[in-house]
């Protein structure tokens, strides 16, 4: 019986050895969960400014494409601009040749009718005036002499020849003679508004700001609006006055 309860209890002595090893292993493996847990929310806690980056740099990124944006559609602008300069500068190129080139061939053909000797004098005349408008001065003059010579038309359209025979004497520095020939043009039509401001420009190049400031308010009779004559009128005016302050100060002090 004794044998038996030795048993029994060595039995009994084996189970709890076996289930204080079970303890401690289960109380091991708390610790190493405690201790795996507090690493992984160490771990955890570790990550969260990495995060927060990100979210601000996801925050950021938007800005950063709408700035990247603004700058694109500056540099696509400076671009269609100078593409629209480039466009313009290109027409009036282009268009200059072809005005130079009909201007060519214009007076090539009336060159050769004067020198077949058929010319009339419009034809003089209008060769005249391309030589005028490719700044052929000297030939200019010898053509539009030659118009009023031979001229058998109406006395109007003859104002036109003197005022172009005014503009070509004053452009190739002879001015006196061009004012002269404008001179004759209005008064053969003193409703003519350009050479009105022909001469006009004539006296102001001689320094005749008086004579100048009549021949644009001439201009403004008969036509109030003029673009050219009203500037041109009031900068005299402000000369004619400022010559007219200084000339008495020289008489006195005389």
């Amino acid at each position: 019986m004794r044998c038996v309860s030795l048993a029994v209890n060595g039995r009994r002595t084996i189970q709890e050895s076996a289930s204080g090893k079970d303890a401690r292993n289960s109380k091991k493996d708390l610790i190493s969960m405690a201790v795996f847990s507090s690493g992984s929310m160490s771990l955890l806690s570790w990550s969260n400014p990495v995060a927060a980056t990100a979210s601000e740099y996801e925050k950021m990124n938007p800005v950063y494409e709408v700035g990247e944006l603004f700058e694109l559609g500056i540099q696509l602008s400076y671009l269609l601009l100078l593409l629209g300069l480039l466009g313009v500068g290109t027409f009036f190129v282009i268009r200059q040749v072809l005005v130079r080139r009909e201007l060519d061939l214009s007076a090539k053909e009336l060159q050769e009718q004067v020198r077949s000797g058929d010319a009339s004098a419009t034809e003089l005349f209008e060769l005249g005036a391309v030589m005028l408008r490719r700044k052929f001065y000297p030939a200019a003059t010898k053509y539009l002499n030659q118009a009023i010579d031979k001229w058998d038309g109406d006395d109007q359209d003859l104002a036109q020849v003197y005022n172009a025979l005014g503009v070509s004497y004053v452009r190739d520095g002879k001015t006196e003679k061009g004012i002269s020939q404008l001179e004759t043009a209005v008064k053969i039509q003193p409703g003519y508004v350009t050479a009105w401001n022909n001469l006009g420009d004539a006296y102001e190049k001689i320094k005749e700001y008086k004579s100048a400031l009549k021949a644009f308010e001439e201009a403004l009779l008969f036509d109030p609006n003029n673009k050219i004559a009203r500037p041109r009128r009031d900068q005299l005016k402000e000369k004619v006055q400022l010559y007219k302050g200084v000339v008495p100060l020289k008489s006195k002090q005389r």
